[in-house]
């Protein structure tokens, strides 16, 4: 199969955005917040993807940008992966043929800044996410096209090789910041009410059959008999929610709807009255394979709080991919590359602060 990168994903490896913890309370609704990320801590930090040192700390400064711009996660990795497409994360002092005046970690040209703005990591990188935030519909856009319409890049498809690396170089610095909360509650229908909520928002969505129906029961506290769902499927689609924003979901109760699909009656889906799994087929308005940075990402956050015995689908698609992870509480099961599967049908432990 070739070299194979191996991707850390606990609690010291790949955690997106909670530093490896996730209170859960009894309250409703949820709350999460990027820490600041220190710089110097980053610069000290092992090499992440093959990004150290200096090239790391610029990254923190990426970072702290888009927070204080109140942008989220997904903003964070969009403008790691354009200074690495730019500069390999280098506070480069000079330009090239293409663009003799341009300097920076985004390689911006004069019509950007000043010089000084540009030669400032923290400066730069709020002048892209301004220009980011300005363009309309940039979460739903793939991250290259995001990235290039900012740039003004004339080839598209030049970001697309950084993405990944820069969701693991996100998530690391994220998971070393030892800031930032996710409190998510412990009652199932104060979740089902929120993600109702994001669903009349158009940030949940469903497929055919229609699978939110079964949330929006639980929401107005009614029992449907084969409709429910476990609460840690629940909590799942909540933080995926509080990352993302917008999450697609094609599967959760297939008894409820009569769907049988692949191990049939013996799916997870199924089994012990259905709703024990979740499958995600888009984060952040992008398509998921179970091997794209957006599922790594997902899997960063969840792998440290989930019970043993949770299990991740799409384990082959990784393998395909070269992304091979090092997990604490998942186990991996092949499924389709077209979305990715979630479940708890094997264990009966709680979401857990990790």
């Amino acid at each position: 199969m070739g070299l194979v990168k191996v991707i850390a994903v606990g609690v010291a490896g790949l955690l997106l955005a909670l530093g490896g913890s996730v209170a859960l309370s009894s309250g409703t609704g949820s709350d999460c917040d990027n820490p600041t990320i220190s710089a110097a801590g980053a610069v000290a930090s092992r090499p992440v993807a093959g990004y150290s040192g200096d090239q790391l700390g610029n990254a923190a400064a990426i970072m702290n940008a888009a927070t204080a711009l109140g942008m989220n996660a997904q903003a964070q990795t969009l403008g790691v992966m354009t200074a690495m497409g730019e500069s390999s994360l280098h506070n480069i002092d000079h330009g090239d043929r293409a663009g003799p005046d341009s300097r920076g970690l985004f390689q911006q040209r004069n019509s950007w800044g000043t010089l000084a703005e540009r030669m400032s990591p923290a400066t730069a990188a709020g002048l892209f996410f301004q220009r980011l935030r300005a363009l309309p519909g940039w979460e739903t856009l793939a991250p290259t096209t995001a990235a290039s319409r900012v740039q003004i890049n004339a080839n598209p498809n030049h970001y697309t090789p950084f993405f990944a690396p820069a969701s693991e170089v996100v998530a690391a610095l994220l998971g070393t910041a030892g800031g930032g909360a996710c409190a998510v509650s412990g009652d199932s229908v104060a979740l089902a009410q929120q993600l109702v909520a994001a669903a009349d928002a158009g940030q949940l969505r469903g497929l055919v059959p229609d699978h939110i129906k079964e949330i929006r029961w639980i929401a107005q506290g009614q029992s449907m008999p084969d409709c429910g769902i476990d609460i840690r499927i629940l909590q799942v689609m909540v933080l995926a929610l509080n990352q993302f924003h917008q999450v697609g979901v094609s599967d959760i109760n297939r008894k409820c709807t009569g769907t049988l699909l692949g191990a049939g009656t013996q799916s997870s889906h199924w089994i012990n009255g259905g709703g024990q799994a979740v499958d995600i087929y888009s984060l952040g308005g992008l398509p998921l394979t179970g091997a794209d940075g957006q599922s790594i990402r997902l899997l960063g956050l969840l792998d440290p709080v989930m019970p043993a015995g949770s299990r991740i689908g799409q384990e082959q698609c990784r393998d395909a991919a070269g992304s091979a992870l090092q997990l604490v509480h998942f186990t991996q099961i092949n499924d389709t590359c077209n979305h990715l599967h979630l479940d708890v049908a094997y264990t009966h432990d709680p979401v857990t602060v990790g």
